[in-house]
């Protein structure tokens, strides 16, 4: 990994991946797959020690983090629960001598497959679970606890999963006040607390209900409330508690931490994406990449790629495409696949299905394939060193 350009951690569905640049943004190298091939859905780094972390697991795995505290030149997992190669390694010894299997006792037992999400906060490391749960480490993923809080929420009961299960996939703090915290489910919607994970408020209130009055699409707005399938989700900089999300039919801004939710989907060709990106630094500046739509194939619509950007909160959208492929482009970017660094110009990254790494580092305007079959791109996250150190 380089010690002070930009690093680029990839998860994907065969391991985790580093791409390094250097102070440009530039002579990109791809090493891995690491974390011993499991699928990793979410990579986090922390650009003052470069520590990275790489979440994942399967049926077969069971559910776990990865911890590099040297910059990716190695790793270790922390194990949480069971998978299916603990039960075949049980009753087989042979099988068992093969992979270097031993009998441990996972904190979690069989309670969920997966981790779909990681944030770190005031020296607070949190994963998110499939099914959904939040859970804590306060000693750089060593070690567990679940916040209960949000487990044992009211509504919990009435989750639905998605179609990739009941996920928590987004976790979001506020950098200047540990109590707060945002997690995205789907699809059970947007919670928040403000008195670190003890209670939690369920937050998906339409703006102006009137407006979505008789909508029956299943994910889409009615009731009074946005739709609980949310895809993605970010918090604006600044001293703010705005927020905007992706969800499953359509693009979406709270002025008020999530309390209240206004459409700003008009000027996009679609209502169905994934991903969204908030600028570092211009609270009014976004990025998203609309697919055609959930049951027609999940690829740009008329098979040319472009991610669109909103200079000013959503209310107007222009589509950005040179270095983008414009004709046969099915590809999928997924709910966590597109990724930002700090730098001046912002530059701007996001991973396809089909194994690519895109850059634009003038904020969206030009884009470059810097990195080209990989497996499946399941997250694109950043590490900049330089910037910690500058």
């Amino acid at each position: 990994m380089s010690e002070r350009g930009i690093s680029i951690l990839v998860g994907t569905t065969k391991g985790a991946f580093v791409l390094s640049g250097d102070r440009n943004r530039g002579g990109w190298s791809v090493e891995g797959p690491f974390c011993g091939g499991w699928p990793i859905n979410h990579m986090i780094g922390d650009p003052e020690t470069g520590t990275l972390w790489a979440a994942g697991g399967s049926d077969w795995n069971g559910a776990g983090v990865w911890r590099s505290p040297d910059g990716g030149r190695t790793w270790a997992v922390t194990r949480l629960t069971r998978g299916t190669i603990d039960d075949w390694a049980a009753r087989d010894p042979g099988f068992a001598a093969m992979i270097g299997w031993t009998e441990e006792e996972l904190p979690f037992g069989s309670d969920f497959s997966q981790i779909w999400s990681l944030g770190l906060a005031h020296g607070t490391l949190y994963a998110g679970t499939k099914p959904a749960s939040l859970l804590a480490s306060r000693d750089g993923g060593r070690s567990w606890d679940r916040v209960d809080g949000l487990t044992d929420h009211p509504s919990a009961g009435s989750w639905d999963p998605g179609a990739a299960g009941l996920v928590l996939h987004t976790i979001i703090s506020d950098p200047a006040d540990a109590r707060k915290l945002w997690v995205g489910i789907s699809a059970a919607g947007v919670f928040a607390t403000e008195d670190g994970g003890r209670t939690w408020e369920r937050r998906n209130r339409l703006s102006n209900a009137e407006a979505c009055a008789g909508h029956d699409y299943p994910a889409g707005p009615r009731d009074g409330e946005i739709g609980h399938c949310v895809h993605n989700m970010m918090r604006a900089p600044g001293d703010t508690d705005l927020l905007y999300q992706q969800n499953h039919h359509g693009v979406w801004r709270s002025n008020d931490g999530g309390r209240n939710w206004d459409d700003i989907t008009a000027g996009l060709p679609s209502t169905f994406g994934f991903p969204i990106r908030v600028h570092p630094r211009d609270p009014a500046t976004l990025w998203t990449l609309p697919l055609n739509g959930d049951s027609q194939g999940r690829f740009p619509p008329d098979a040319k790629a472009a991610v669109w950007r909103s200079r000013d909160g959503g209310e107007s959208w222009q589509d950005l495409r040179e270095g983008l492929p414009q004709q046969s482009c099915y590809f999928t970017v997924l709910r966590q696949a597109m990724a930002g660094d700090a730098r001046e110009p912002a530059g701007v990254y996001f991973g396809t299905n089909s194994g690519s790494i895109f850059a634009s580092l003038d904020e969206g305007e030009r884009w470059e394939e810097i990195a080209r079959h990989l497996p499946t791109v399941l997250c694109v996250e950043t590490l900049d060193r330089g910037q910690a150190a500058g």
